[in-house]
């Protein structure tokens, strides 16, 4: 699965002041990142606001991101929930032409058992004809995937391929990477983190910063697979403060401040989400003008 190796940015969806969605900034959202050594775009995610898009915006979605995209980069697609029924008929009815694989976010708010996580996962890999990321965010889910349960999961269905790891736990990472298949992929789902788990052998990152600043981020995460950490730190070290600001305060007010501070969209989001604070905003902009 050598197309979910590097630099995936889950993108935004951008917002008119009206909070219709705005497909012509999306598209240049995504030429942005095509141009500037994206590996892949992960499209409807949570970094989407995937829980206030409705089920006719998504699909406009993922058609435009689809169209401008024309076939230079894969496409992951977000389809998750907590409910499995649910997920498994949107597997089974999506048009999935265009799309390489699917992100399916650990169950939210249910808080299921590791066996409960399984199960949720065995339907879904049934019902998935594309390879599926397993996505565990416990931060936003309020129930950790254990690594015991991920790897079971890997090594019993063969259309998952991956888990996006974000529950920014080094320890977690060490004991995938130490126990994984060999070619399944761990994925960082933490920008802060991603270098040392590329370092550690991990196979990339589904990024939030990367899509905002995909040159310099992209080559710090190829910098780490190559195994060159001084160099890979180096940029690291340049990125920390703007990785931490973004997620200050909600995810993704942080990051569309950023987009817009580089003329790509508006940082409008829709509720109960809010935009990011005029002091937010004005240390965004501080860190970009200096880059």
């Amino acid at each position: 699965m050598q197309k979910f190796v590097g630099t995936g940015v889950a993108l935004v969806t951008p917002f008119n002041e009206d909070l219709s969605v705005d497909f012509d900034a999306l598209r240049k959202l995504v030429n942005y990142n095509i141009e500037n050594g994206t590996n892949y775009l992960v499209i409807n995610g949570t970094t989407g606001e995937s829980a206030t898009i409705t089920k006719e915006e998504k699909l406009e979605i993922i058609k435009v991101v689809i169209e401008e995209n024309n076939g230079r980069l894969p496409l992951v697609l977000g389809v998750g929930g907590n409910n499995t029924q649910t997920v498994v008929e949107e597997l089974q009815t999506l048009d999935l032409t265009g799309i390489d694989g699917v992100l399916s976010v650990a169950p939210y708010y249910s808080k299921p058992t590791q066996e409960g996580f399984y199960q949720h996962y065995k339907a879904v890999s049934l019902a998935s004809p594309l390879p599926i990321i397993l996505y565990n965010v416990p931060g936003r889910t309020a129930k950790n995937m254990e690594p015991a349960t991920t790897l079971r999961l890997a090594r019993d269905f063969e259309n998952i391929v991956a888990v996006k790891e974000a529950g920014n736990n080094q320890q977690q990472y060490y004991e995938l990477l130490k126990d994984k298949p060999e070619d399944f992929l761990i994925i960082s789902g933490d920008d802060d983190l991603a270098v040392g788990v590329a370092l550690a052998g991990g196979s990339g990152v589904i990024s939030v910063i990367g899509q905002a600043l995909p040159k310099e981020f992209s080559k710090m995460i190829q910098l780490g697979l190559e195994g060159k950490a001084k160099e890979a730190y180096e940029i690291h070290y340049k990125l920390m403060h703007i990785v931490n600001l973004i997620f200050a305060e909600n995810n993704p007010a942080g990051i569309k401040a950023v987009l817009q501070k580089l003329g790509i969209c508006l940082d409008e989001v829709r509720l109960p989400l809010v935009k990011a604070s005029e002091e937010l905003q004005t240390e965004i902009s501080d860190f970009i003008d200096k880059m």
